[in-house]
């Protein structure tokens, strides 16, 4: 077994007509199951498995989980995915370098989950759980895959009401406002990954508040890191960096 929530459980396996190996995700069914339409499917598919396939419609993309196979059943569905091996969570993979990666690796990371994030919007799936457990990296080339869109949700225009996903990566709007929006709610989850993955921490209140003032900084980090991390994590979702333009920032630039 890989893993195991409570939105089900996921194995090891092996296709047999050529031996790839696989993770296969048997997701129960909730009683308010939600199902999409998607072009080219002529039912409606549970929304999981509809994202996936959205994200997956088009030139692939090596930073996003690839789908293979998936079966609908009464009680359940099923999940056939790519396994990419070596590779452990960014969550293992943290720990394992003492909870903080030097600023060259968290730019590897950072910039192929950052593209991973701007790909899924741009086919119209907002994520929305983004977080160093549902990153893989590959422990030899550090290859990084976004997985586990459990939690996610067509894009849409309008503000989502209804908060799933993971309570230390919430955008503060939902917590002010009631409602948040999807690009700019990645946006702030990508904050708080760059900024656990750089300090080894979730930032605290006094951060915040430092970020929001444009004072914010850290002994050891450049200065652009610093100001890449008050470009994401501002309070306000108007003030955050726009997501198409994270890739732009300075600090992708800085190759030393």
């Amino acid at each position: 077994m890989l893993g195991e929530g409570g939105y089900g459980s996921v194995f090891e396996g092996k296709r047999l007509e050529d031996g790839l190996e696989v993770a296969v995700k048997i997701a129960r069914k909730p009683k308010d199951m939600k199902y999409i339409h998607i072009a080219g499917h002529p039912a409606p598919l549970p929304l999981e498995v509809g994202l996936l396939i959205l994200v997956n419609n088009g030139p692939k993309v090596p930073e996003i989980i690839e789908l293979l196979d998936w079966q609908d059943q009464p009680d359940q569905y099923i999940l056939v995915l790519e396994r990419p091996s070596p590779c452990k969570d960014l969550w293992d993979f943290l720990n394992f370098h003492d909870g903080t990666l030097n600023e060259d690796t968290a730019r590897f990371i950072m910039t192929q989950t950052t593209m991973a994030a701007h790909v899924c919007c741009r086919r119209g799936v907002f994520h929305r759980d983004i977080k160093l457990e549902n990153l893989l990296i590959n422990t030899e080339t550090y290859e990084v895959k976004l997985i586990d869109f459990g939690c996610g949700d067509l894009l849409q225009e309008s503000g989502y009401e209804k908060f799933r996903g993971t309570v230390d990566y919430r955008p503060p709007e939902y917590r002010t406002e009631g409602k948040y929006h999807g690009k700019p709610a990645t946006v702030w989850s990508l904050g708080v990954l760059l900024f656990l993955l750089v300090c080894g921490r979730f930032p605290e209140r006094r951060d915040r508040r430092m970020i929001d003032d444009n004072t914010w900084s850290m002994p050891g980090l450049s200065n652009e890191c610093c100001r890449l991390i008050r470009s994401l994590l501002q309070e306000s979702p108007r003030q955050r960096i726009d997501l198409g333009e994270i890739l732009q920032h300075e600090w992708f630039k800085d190759t030393e």
